[in-house]
């Protein structure tokens, strides 16, 4: 979040050729990735859909921080299509953590076991 809040705090913005977009999508999928990590209590955690729906919320929360802040930068401006692909990032970061789960087999009883 730091390092998001720094970019956006920049009054030229950072728009390499082919758009910013996918550089939103990007930093955003790995704010995904952390908070839901963070949210299911760290690397060997389960995830469950409760831990994915409030991580989702915290960093897409973070998100419309984050466009609203550069409302207030010289130079920046807030945008919807930002946003939404924010959200889409975020949305990926969760959605590969899950899918990492499935692969790597984790189940809620050999994460339970793994405390012992």
């Amino acid at each position: 979040m730091a390092a998001i809040f720094y970019v956006s705090s920049l009054p030229q913005p950072l728009v390499p050729p082919g758009g910013d977009k996918p550089w939103h999508l990007l930093a955003y999928l790995g704010l995904g990735v952390l908070t839901l990590r963070a949210v299911a209590g760290g690397l060997g955690a389960w995830i469950n859909w409760r831990a994915a729906a409030v991580a989702a919320a915290i960093a897409v929360g973070y998100a419309i921080t984050d466009e609203l802040h550069q409302m207030f930068v010289p130079g920046r401006s807030a945008e919807f299509n930002d946003l939404l692909a924010d959200a889409m990032g975020v949305v990926a970061g969760a959605s590969l953590v899950w899918l990492w789960g499935l692969v790597a087999g984790q189940r809620p009883e050999a994460a339970a076991t793994r405390d012992v």
